[in-house]
């Protein structure tokens, strides 16, 4: 049965979980960002489906990551029922110069920030998971997309 939180005991949860980096980010706009990455005062889809091992949504990273002097968030889940083998999907969302937050990237997998940048300042993103060949996706100033792959058995 899906059970609704009160909004303390929601920033609550989610706070809790929030590392010493997002610390720095006001408790409104955490939930702001949680609510750009889809996640509302609502136990996570991903909880009430799954009958394994579920780890609660966490904000993992927040730091500039294109230069342009607001926060990006990185949140995660872990979840096989949502997001399979990978057992874990990742949200990547950004403060606007309005002051709301987008959603920039949602993948299941492993994000790893590389060196590599795309259109504004964006770094590529290898997405990891199960297997030997994996997608760095570059930022093309309208969204994410397949650049290159990386890895061992990668086909040309």
């Amino acid at each position: 049965m899906k059970g609704s939180f009160t909004s303390g005991l929601w920033v609550a949860c989610f706070v809790s979980s929030v590392t010493a980096l997002a610390d720095e980010l006001p408790r409104s706009e955490q939930i702001k960002a949680f609510h750009a990455a889809g996640f509302n005062q609502e136990t996570s889809e991903c909880e009430i489906q799954e009958t394994g091992s579920y780890g609660p949504v966490t904000m993992e990273l927040v730091e500039d990551l294109n230069g342009d002097g607001r926060p990006d968030a990185l949140i995660t889940e872990g979840s096989t029922y949502c997001y399979g083998q990978a057992g874990t999907g990742f949200y990547l969302v950004s403060q606007q110069p309005d002051g709301h937050w987008k959603l920039m990237l949602k993948e299941s997998g492993v994000a790893e920030f590389l060196a590599s940048k795309g259109s504004n300042g964006w770094p590529d993103v290898e997405v990891g998971g199960p297997g030997l060949c994996f997608p760095v996706l570059r930022y093309d100033g309208q969204s994410y997309r397949v650049h290159h792959s990386v890895g061992e058995r990668c086909a040309d």
